[in-house]
């Protein structure tokens, strides 16, 4: 019983010493770094990606330093006369990832291919096709196609799956990327959807084009190495059927009457 009574007594000590430290140690410490306050420069007006950012779109402000990231921008003169590389809102702040010191290239996605992928656009026939005027550069979209071929079918291509989003394009010729709507203007819905295919892909939209009605399903919007591995999982499946129609043409090479609707002539 006195052992029980020394332990509790001991344990009592303890949380009195922990609640004084708290209390006299670490809240002071807590509530300084909280009350701290930093300048840094906040965002006072919509900036779409591309624009050169000036004085009236921005402003320092005095803020909590608690918890801001550390390559937060402080000073205006590091942003004016920058271009924005992503779209900010009102109120956001800015990192050095948000800026870039040159123009952006008015089609600076058709700059990165290397000759293995294709871009093509597909026309969106209807408000609903297009997933209602909200799809984004990026955006990972599965195909689906109906009223296709002579059965009217609707199918579901495993060969476009996973498919990037490149341009999103208004019948003015114009992305939606570069043009802004001022308050009161109606938004105008964008025509056709630029996407980054392989040339098996290619041939397949192109076909859905003339035959179909072809509708877009949003999969995936966010992290770059995410939207990266829906791409790999959909190249590893498009080897894998190449592979397989390949086993099947070695097969069946003796019958002449076979056809092979995707069939792909080689360029030299």
């Amino acid at each position: 019983m006195e052992n029980i009574l020394k332990n509790r007594t001991t344990v009592g000590i303890a949380c009195i010493v922990l609640s004084l430290l708290i209390c006299f140690g670490l809240t002071p410490m807590f509530n300084k770094a909280v009350s701290n306050k930093v300048k840094i420069v906040r965002v006072t007006k919509n900036i779409a990606i591309g624009d050169e950012i000036t004085s009236n779109m921005v402003q320092i402000i005095e803020v909590g330093g608690y918890n801001l990231p550390d390559q937060v921008i402080k000073n205006k003169e590091n942003v004016i006369g920058k271009f924005a590389t992503t779209d900010m809102l009102k109120g956001d702040y800015i990192l050095p990832s948000k800026l870039s010191e040159k123009p952006l290239a008015e089609y600076g996605y058709l700059e990165n291919f290397t000759g293995d992928k294709r871009a093509i656009s597909v026309t969106l026939r209807n408000f609903a096709s297009g997933i209602s005027g909200k799809l984004q550069n990026g955006d990972i979209v599965s195909v689906y196609v109906a009223d296709y071929g002579d059965r009217r079918q609707t199918i579901s291509p495993k060969e476009l799956k996973y498919v990037e989003v490149l341009a999103i394009t208004l019948s003015t010729g114009y992305d939606t990327s570069q043009t802004k709507i001022e308050d009161g203007e109606d938004k105008e819905l964008p025509s056709t959807v630029t996407l980054k295919v392989s040339e098996q892909q290619a041939i397949m939209l192109a076909d859905f084009e003339a035959n179909g009605k072809i509708h877009l399903a949003f999969v995936y919007r966010g992290d770059n190495d995410n939207a990266e591995a829906f791409l790999v999982k959909q190249d590893k499946l498009l080897n894998e059927l190449e592979k397989d129609l390949d086993s099947e043409s070695i097969k069946d090479s003796t019958d002449e009457t076979q056809e092979n609707p995707w069939e792909v002539n080689e360029v030299e």
